[in-house]
């Protein structure tokens, strides 16, 4: 029996806690083919509650999930990727002894999206009442039940004791009638998409639920299956009958309407929030995007139609994309869209809303990054061509850097390294295993003017292969001087890439160096940034050089200020300065927040390179050197923050 003593009770650390069903989604990357002829996949987390519970922590909702994941891969990214998007993972288990549900899906045509489930005795079914903590539901406003896990015993008692036992602490309980037949052994394997099939069993476990809800949410077949009525407003008036709930009938493209009281003998004489016309590409997990939009109205206490508004623009962000819960909105985006809407009817193809998604979503906050740079090529294979030494010696070195940065961060927040490709793929696996908060790596071909890219100039193919957390950096030689035609040809280079970084998901680093080409003054890369930010480039970090004054730093602060207060910032370069001279340097920095740290090469390693490709240092002597060297600048920086 729960005992509590709802007078007791604490504030509640969470908004929701949501109940049930996770997998990974394998989304189909052909769009408009069968889902036999898909050709490659893209991975997200899925499952009803799953998605709900990181479209709510999207919207700045405290909250949590109850579900079972396997002890491998799959089911540990479920559980990282929640802890990234801001869900509290307490109540996510570990099972032994089954796997993580995988759904595949296509978007076959507009509305079709065949899909399959691989759910046989997958760890999530075997939620049990074990895995239902008292404390973990006592800390929560409400929690949230889902209808797939009224389909078997162990996992329809978990929700029962949750209901139990939020009853008895005065939580409010929601229940998301999430039907899919062929999960209650209704419709075959091949029949994911089918949203509809007539069950008196279903309708009877549907109908214990009802009297113990505050919210119950459902498209009009959810209704039908929730009630066993056979139309709509018969539907609605048997779940009153039951439950005093407010009742949230989900109509696709027509939006919601929300009932808060006795059901009329007009379906339509009800609560409407404001539509969103778009162009419907996906309407999986659209309902969840609904559903979590709905709940940042309710759980705040706004009022029914503002909580309708707001789901049913979430519901329009999901169709306009293909995946689930990495499409959800922000509160940032949700909150752009409300004020100033959109001109285009595919929301997707709305860049000042994509690049706020983007931003927002991003994985973590770096505040301060301090980077060893040793992504150089033609350097160091000048120095090797002098001193006769081959070039598999430079993969040596490289390898060395990484220990010499890792010496230094030694697991601690805000440093990085930039490795290249062409010489850094076994340091790219060392610096796997450093725990660095950035690793950046380059695409431009040394020294080129105009820019080219380093192994092919179908980049896009390219940053496929990289990893998610690896980060582009592009230096581009460009000075607002420098002839039309050239200009053109170099921007053109970097908005191409600018588009790949952002189709496949990958940060971009924009290198520019401008004194090089031309004179320096205060206005010089200023008025290169603004140059840039009016073709649309927004990169998430900028290198840039030194500058000779205060005035310089705070007129670039301003332009980033201007057109992308989402930048990341700043890194500074090095240009193989004297230790002394780049310290010096720091100081001017501090009239431009957007400044976070710098990614320096050669002033660090150069003279370690030489000796050591020579002989005349070994390996711990040039490690020794370069963390020493790497360490000085980073006191230096931190010591100037601490100023700022």
């Amino acid at each position: 029996m729960v005992q509590s003593n709802p007078g007791s009770r604490p504030e509640p650390a969470l908004d929701v806690i949501t109940i049930g069903r996770s997998s990974v989604d394998l989304y189909g990357q052909q769009i408009g083919s069968r889902l036999e002829d898909i050709g490659s996949f893209a991975k997200s987390v899925g499952g009803c509650p799953a998605n709900i519970a990181i479209g709510t922590a999207r919207l700045g909702l405290k909250s949590g999930l109850i579900t079972r994941v396997g002890d491998e891969q799959m089911g540990r990214f479920i559980r990282e990727q929640s802890a990234r998007e801001g869900v509290a993972t307490d109540g996510i288990a570990t099972d032994k002894e089954r796997l993580t549900a995988l759904v595949l899906l296509a978007v076959e045509a507009e509305g079709v999206s065949p899909m399959i489930f691989y759910r046989s005795d997958c760890a999530d079914m075997a939620l049990d009442e074990g895995d239902i903590d008292e404390n973990f539901i006592r800390s929560s406003r409400a929690v949230l039940v889902s209808g797939t896990h009224f389909s078997r015993p162990n996992t329809e008692a978990a929700q029962r004791k949750a209901i139990r036992i939020a009853k008895a602490n005065g939580c409010k309980v929601i229940f998301d009638i999430d039907y899919r037949p062929n999960l209650w052994g209704l419709a075959g394997h091949a029949e994911g998409f089918e949203r509809y099939v007539k069950s008196d069993r279903v309708s009877s476990k549907m109908k214990e639920t009802l009297p113990d809800c505050d919210l119950i949410v459902g498209t009009e077949e959810e209704i039908l299956i929730a009630s066993g009525a056979d139309d709509v407003l018969g539907a609605l008036k048997e779940i009153r009958r039951l439950s005093p709930a407010t009742i949230v009938l989900k109509r696709g493209a027509m939006g919601c309407i929300v009932y808060d009281g006795p059901i009329a003998d007009d379906l339509e004489a009800g609560i409407v929030g404001e539509g969103f016309p778009i162009e419907v590409f996906n309407v999986l997990g659209a309902g969840d995007a609904f559903m979590s939009g709905f709940l940042r109205g309710f759980l705040r206490d706004e009022p029914l139609k503002t909580c309708a508004t707001w789901a049913n623009a979430c519901g329009a962000f999901a169709v306009s994309r293909l995946l689930c819960s990495p499409e959800y909105p922000t509160w940032a985006e949700l909150d752009y869209f409300l004020k100033t809407g959109s001109q285009h009817r595919a929301l997707r193809k709305d860049e000042a809303i994509n690049h706020i998604h983007w931003a927002s979503t991003r994985r973590g906050e770096i505040p301060l990054l301090m980077a060893l740079a040793i992504d150089h090529r033609s350097q160091l294979v000048s120095v090797a061509d002098e001193l006769g030494v081959g070039h598999e010696k430079i993969v040596a070195f490289k390898r060395l850097a990484v220990s010499a940065a890792a010496r230094v961060s030694n697991g601690r927040d805000g440093y990085g390294m930039l490795i290249d490709e062409r010489f850094g793929r076994d340091a790219f696996f060392d610096a796997a295993t450093k725990n660095f908060s950035w690793i950046g790596r380059p695409v431009e071909l040394p020294g080129s003017k105009p820019l080219r890219f380093e192994f092919s100039q179908d980049i896009g193919s390219q940053l496929v292969e990289w990893p998610l957390g690896h980060c582009i950096k592009c230096l581009c030689f460009y000075h607002p001087d420098d002839p039309a035609e050239l200009k053109s040809e170099q921007q053109e280079k970097l908005r191409t890439l600018f588009e790949a970084a952002r189709k496949v998901g990958r940060e971009l680093l924009v290198e520019i160096i401008a004194g090089k080409n031309g004179p320096l003054t205060d206005d010089t890369i200023a008025t290169a940034l603004e140059e840039l930010y009016a073709l649309g480039i927004k990169p998430d970090w900028w290198k840039l050089e030194p500058q000779a004054s205060s005035e310089a730093w705070k007129k670039i602060d301003a332009v980033i200020a201007k057109n992308d207060p989402w930048c990341r910032g700043i890194v500074l370069l090095g240009l193989e300065a004297p230790a002394d001279e780049l310290i010096s340097c720091f100081e001017a920095t501090l009239a431009a927040p957007s400044v976070k740290g710098f990614a320096v090469g050669r002033t660090i390693f150069a003279d370690a390179a030489r000796a050591w490709l020579s002989g005349a240092m070994n390996d711990e002597e040039a490690i020794a050197d370069m963390a020493g060297r790497f360490r000085q600048l980073t006191e230096a920086w931190l010591k100037t923050r601490d100023r700022q």
